[in-house]
């Protein structure tokens, strides 16, 4: 007997037919014998209408009151779920964060899982029920409602999947799998069968959608096998799995970018220790998070120019942040860019083969798209740009590491 978890998002759950449908789905998997528990988002559109009814009320929400609100999306949709399987003949049981112990910080709209109780989960299991469960939400220690972030329902599915000791933790999606790229782009993109760990950890944290950052990070921890499905055909699938020798064959695995980024500029800063670590302290303390950061020292070396991006979502609090604080450290301006994207090549390959930055850049300048900034890591290189030229970069960096086809971006060894 097998313990599965599954998740679906808010796609798969976006109608009464649909919600239909895949009960079929888990009935069957349930009468093959195997222990099923699964995680479900809210409603497609609905935790948007929830954040749309919070912000035209009031023009900043208290966040303790908004996942209050948002949570609401979930319930609606794990009743729902229970109620079809059971007109099914199978055995179904709801929970709530608060039902089980799903514990997280205190960080509202953002908290991390902490722990989570499995003894009431564990007994409907072992007694044949299958258990729905609402993704996205959690609890603090001192019973606050909290929400994960956008995409938590992937962390809570993970997150369940790792203290149940499951054999897989299947993903279930509008799309069939991981792609090479975004398949709206560039219609040369190729689903991949498999992938690693540290390959979708770095495309989810830069952008592609088909997996939250911090379910990447929870898998890879505790070694739960991801796969990626389509809710509506049976076909396809893409397995997040440890990382072989064949894998690292290929450069690049697949490209990805993010549009929700921002680029926040201070000018003329005192250059001396203590002022970068000032205004990310301060930053932190709001938890915004930062992505990259460039600094350029005058030639005097007296001052500097400080330079870094974070979220769109982030981008108004940010600049009020560092506005307040820019007298501290002499600043001449603050100044921000709205207008930029940041397009990444991944691939665990990147690690023993020498050119790929230079192959980058190269295939970038030759369409003129120009790079603002640069970060980069073992299996990774990210370029912010002109958000206007993204669809193309995406398009000339796949044509260029010849992603299009199946054995596209391998490097023949010497």
């Amino acid at each position: 007997m097998a313990v599965i978890v599954q998740k679906y998002g808010g796609t798969s759950v976006g109608s009464l037919e649909k919600i239909r449908r895949i009960a079929e789905k888990i009935a069957k998997r349930h009468r093959e014998g195997n222990q099923v528990a699964v995680v479900v988002s809210a409603m497609a559109g609905e935790t948007d209408r929830l954040i749309r009814l919070a912000r035209d009320l009031s023009e900043r929400p208290d966040r303790r009151e908004l996942d209050v609100l948002v949570s609401t999306g979930e319930q609606v949709t794990i009743s729902l779920l229970a109620m079809a399987l059971k007109d099914l003949g199978a055995p179904a049981r709801s929970f709530l964060a608060h039902q089980i112990c799903i514990f997280t910080d205190n960080a509202y709209t953002k908290a991390r899982i902490t722990r989570i109780e499995t003894d009431r989960i564990s007994r409907a299991l072992e007694s044949g029920e299958i258990a729905v469960v609402a993704g996205f939400q959690g609890i603090t220690e001192e019973r606050e409602i909290t929400t994960l972030g956008r995409g938590g329902s992937d962390t809570s599915a993970v997150a369940l999947a790792a203290v149940l000791k499951a054999d897989v933790c299947e993903i279930y999606t509008d799309v069939d799998g991981v792609y090479t790229c975004d398949p709206n782009i560039c219609n040369r993109a190729r689903r991949l069968d498999r992938i690693t760990y540290d390959e979708m950890l770095e495309l989810a944290s830069l952008g592609a959608k088909v997996l939250q950052t911090r379910a990447v990070e929870f898998a890879k921890k505790y070694r739960v096998p991801i796969l990626v499905k389509s809710a509506f055909s049976d076909d396809g699938g893409t397995l997040t799995t440890t990382e072989d020798e064949d894998m690292e064959k290929e450069v690049v695995s697949g490209i990805t970018y993010d549009r929700n980024e921002a680029r926040v500029t201070v000018l003329g800063v005192q250059d001396r220790p203590g002022v970068a670590a000032n205004i990310f302290k301060a930053l932190a303390d709001e938890n915004i998070n930062v992505d990259m950061i460039i600094q350029n020292t005058s030639t005097d070396g007296k001052s500097a120019d400080l330079s870094f991006t974070v979220t769109k979502t982030d981008y108004e609090r940010t600049m009020d942040i560092v506005r307040k604080k820019a007298p501290e450290f002499g600043a001449r301006d603050v100044v921000g860019n709205t207008a930029i994207a940041k397009l990444s090549i991944v691939g665990v390959g990147m690690r023993s083969h020498a050119g790929v930055a230079a192959r980058m850049f190269d295939a970038l300048s030759q369409v003129g798209i120009n790079i603002t900034m640069i970060s980069t890591s073992e299996i990774k290189i990210s370029c912010v740009i002109d958000e206007k030229f993204l669809e193309l970069g995406v398009r000339v960096l796949h044509e260029a590491f010849e992603l299009d086809n199946a054995g596209g971006g391998i490097v023949e060894e010497n």
